[in-house]
């Protein structure tokens, strides 16, 4: 009777849910000019997610990076602050899917280019060189996630509790 379970479990059609986002690369370096950060991810939109973005709703991918040092009478202190934030939309007049960062828009034919534009980053600028200390003990808290509250208010209200809209990926990670 256990492996009959076991057998059924096997074949029960999983939630759709798609993996949560895992880093291809991440490198922070520090130099003269600052400290600088460069990641890479791996992730696929799930059907639902994908599914509003063909239907006109607008996506929005932010990525957040904190800097701080350690001291060891106190909290730590955050020293810097950065984030970013990108739409992704789908334009069903020209079939195509857009980009905006900032006040730049990039126009893709397909959703895997529009995704690759916001997978990566290389050379973003999160402090400034006045903000780190010689000889102190510095680590950043960077966290890349799906915004649901820039979502239009009736879509925040339907997709409270769906897990396939949980699109979130944090790190942790010292430099010097």
């Amino acid at each position: 009777m256990a492996w009959l379970l076991a057998v059924a479990a096997g074949l029960w059609p999983v939630a759709s849910r798609a993996d949560q986002p895992e880093f291809t690369e991440f490198e922070i370096s520090h130099n003269d000019d600052g400290v600088f950060l460069a990641y890479g991810l791996k992730f696929d939109l799930p059907r639902g997610v994908e599914d509003a973005l063909q239907k006109g709703v607008p996506l929005y991918f932010v990525a957040e990076a904190e800097v701080f040092r350690d001291r060891w009478y106190w909290r730590d202190k955050k020293i810097a602050k950065a984030s970013r934030v990108w739409r992704v939309a789908f334009q069903p007049l020209t079939r195509k899917y857009r980009v905006s960062f900032g006040g730049l828009n990039q126009n893709f034919d397909n959703l895997v280019d529009a995704l690759a534009a916001v997978r990566r980053v290389s050379g973003w600028k999160i402090a400034e060189p006045k903000d780190i200390e010689d000889g102190s003990r510095h680590y950043v808290e960077f966290s890349y996630r799906l915004d649901t509250t820039l979502l239009p208010r009736p879509m925040q209200i339907g997709i409270g509790g769906q897990p396939e809209w949980t699109l979130l990926v944090e790190k942790f990670q010292r430099f010097n």
